[in-house]
């Protein structure tokens, strides 16, 4: 009678420490990754809310000599130059600005003399260094406002 052998089957002591290993390197870049996601995010919904109210203040820049009923409505004329300097005054005074990297204003004008259009960039950093993630991303936002008499 032949007798049909099974090969020694090898000792699986210590196998899953590679797997632990793996694993867990893994699951640290996941969150370094989501981490720097959610830095991003919050980074660029903080511009915009910058952004948003330079807007407003460049909305609010006329001059009374520049306030004029039309057609039943009162309607006030914006011009670039006003804009300009009161999107920077308003950079000037607010405290969020200072806590982002090269601030810098790309755009402030108006179209039709009724609306401020302001676009603002800053540098995103990652708040952990990693291979993963570029060293720093532009970030650029544009808001518009436009004063409304009622």
């Amino acid at each position: 009678m032949n007798v049909i052998r099974k090969p020694h089957l090898r000792s699986e002591e210590g196998s899953t420490l590679p797997l632990i290993a793996i694993f867990t390197a893994l699951a640290l870049a996941m969150v370094l990754v989501a981490a720097s996601a959610s830095s991003l995010y919050l980074s660029r919904a903080r511009l915009f809310s910058l952004a948003d109210g330079a807007a407003l203040s460049g909305a609010e820049s006329y001059e009374l000599e520049g306030v004029a009923v039309l057609d039943g409505e009162v309607r006030a004329t914006l011009d670039s130059g006003s804009i300009v300097a009161a999107v920077q005054e308003y950079l000037d005074l607010a405290p969020s600005a200072d806590g982002f990297d090269e601030l810098s204003v790309i755009r402030a004008e108006t179209s039709d003399g009724r609306s401020a259009i302001v676009t603002l960039a800053a540098t995103w950093h990652p708040p952990v260094l990693s291979p993963l993630m570029p060293d720093g991303v532009l970030i650029e936002v544009t808001s518009t406002a436009r004063s409304v008499f009622q």
